[in-house]
């Protein structure tokens, strides 16, 4: 494994979102800078975003984490935030003709790298490189193994729990601040009813534990087993307090700082990637040539593909609808995260085994007999995070008139798609209950119709296609994946 690391934050942040899109070209020749080495594999990285880039070397014990099966993964520090975004990256293959354009892939809300690639048989992103793309996946910030930037987090809990393991009074304050931290999600204060009783329970569960230590330390197993759990605890609870961002961080941080370096690690000779978006990754795709558009600039896309994605889903009955009788309330008890990963994977249980009172929720993912049972339950499982409660709230607006809107909830991200250049494939499956055609097509209509091809795949005698057919479903190695390479093909010129 190599890790390669250069500070090439900009001096000075540009002022205007569409101006972070706009970097310049790189230059087709000169010297590159130098960069931190580690290993003997070590290449260069220039770029307008920080960079460290990872893969396996068996001449050190810095590999990569088992979790990315791509060939190389890179992390890109975003300025102005304290994220460092995760990019797998999978190189092309040598068999393959030579490509002009690397190939981006955005993944949907909540979810990371694996539903592109969740095996040998069914990756998205391999096919990808197997026609010779260099392909990138993000992981935006919260996802898969995007990280904060020194983060003493683990350093804090670690130094803790250790000195509670010698000291009970260590032990209480650590239940204390546990405690403490919990008061901070409600808004009833510190001398309501809950606070006294949680207060109360933690001081019950410290002298539970100092007795049971006392009396017998090897049958309790105190404390490794406690220190461990305490451990992940306060250390999710830390994260909480930092999931506080809406789509607008993806689009106007996230994003730029990812092309930016991709760029910049790629060097097309253009200063253009092509990019493809399932789901939120497409409506951010959507975003960006919108909101360049308004700015009168560039995006630096050659062609955009989206997989079940729309800015305006109000004419639809988009199961997505569900989420705005959670938006609100979850905005009044000032709920600060939706655990999505871990209610999906609870759910999964009810949904996949009799008496199957949750078999409404597969459908949601894939149409019966479009993927192995395997490969599903490891779909859900694995694929999906958490996500912050202002992300969700911002994504609701597009289910109001004129579709999704910034932050501000003044500007309209539809509004200015008919002055885009961008070529684009909007693709809808025709089971897809999240994002179903209509949905699709409330976005592709206002796109120019000499920029924009609509295909819907799945057949009324089948095979049908829902949301996430259309990346991983056992027939989209035949029946998508050569639209999309088609489309690639005709747009990967300069």
């Amino acid at each position: 494994m190599a890790v390669f690391q250069l500070d090439i934050r900009p001096a000075t942040r540009i002022a205007g979102v569409a101006a972070l899109y706009h970097l310049k070209k790189p230059a087709a020749s000169g010297p590159r800078p130098n960069v931190l080495r580690v290993g003997s594999s070590a290449r260069n990285i220039t770029g307008p975003g920080n960079g460290l880039a990872v893969k396996k070397n068996s001449e050190n014990n810095n590999e990569k984490p088992d979790t990315c099966t791509a060939d190389e993964l890179h992390y890109v520090t975003v300025s102005g935030s304290e994220w460092r975004l995760a990019l797998w990256r999978y190189l092309p293959s040598p068999k393959a003709k030579p490509r002009n354009h690397p190939l981006l892939l955005l993944s949907g809300l909540g979810t990371n790298a694996i539903g592109f690639d969740l095996s040998p048989e069914s990756s998205f992103a391999r096919s990808m490189s197997n026609q010779g793309f260099d392909t990138w996946t993000l992981e935006v910030r919260g996802a898969g193994l995007s990280a904060l930037v020194g983060d003493h987090g683990d350093g804090e809990i670690t130094e803790i729990v250790s000195k509670s393991k010698k000291s009970p009074s260590k032990l209480s304050e650590t239940l204390v601040r546990l405690s403490e931290r919990f008061l901070g999600y409600f808004d009833e204060g510190r001398n309501s009813v809950m606070a006294c009783q949680i207060r109360d329970l933690s001081q019950k569960l410290v002298n539970i534990i100092e007795g049971q230590r006392s009396v017998a330390p090897h049958i309790f197993g105190f404390p490794d087993n406690f220190s461990t759990a305490l451990e992940k605890l306060l250390k999710q609870l830390d994260l909480i307090e930092k999931y506080d961002w809406d789509f607008d961080h993806h689009l106007e941080d996230d994003l730029p700082a990812v092309i930016g370096y991709i760029r910049s690690e790629c060097r097309p000779k253009d200063g253009k990637l092509l990019a493809i978006g399932h789901s939120m990754g497409g409506i951010l795709l959507y975003a960006l040539i919108s909101r360049c558009c308004f700015e009168g600039m560039d995006p630096g896309l050659a062609s955009v593909i989206t997989l079940g994605s729309s800015l305006d889903y109000t004419s639809s009955k988009s199961s997505l609808k569900l989420l705005l009788p959670v938006a609100d309330p979850a905005k009044a008890v000032n709920v600060p995260v939706i655990p999505l990963g871990a209610l999906l994977s609870a759910a999964h249980t009810f949904a996949s085994r009799p008496p199957y009172v949750l078999s409404w929720l597969n459908p949601q993912i894939s149409a019966p007999g479009m993927m192995h049972p395997e490969l599903l339950e490891k779909l859900v499982l694995n694929n999906f995070c958490t996500v912050p409660a202002k992300l969700l709230l911002q994504l609701t607006t597009a289910f109001e008139d004129g579709g999704l809107r910034d932050r501000s909830g003044s500007f309209l991200y539809k509004d200015h798609l008919g002055k885009t250049n961008v070529p684009v494939l909007a693709i809808a499956g025709d089971q897809d209950l999240i994002c179903p055609p209509e949905a699709v097509y409330e976005t592709v209509k206002v796109i120019p119709k000499h920029l924009v091809t609509y295909r819907v795949f799945g057949e009324p005698s089948g095979p049908h296609y829902a949301h996430y057919d259309l990346v991983g479903g056992r027939l989209a190695v035949n029946q998508v994946y050569p639209s999309i390479i088609n489309f690639l093909n005709q747009h990967d010129i300069i």
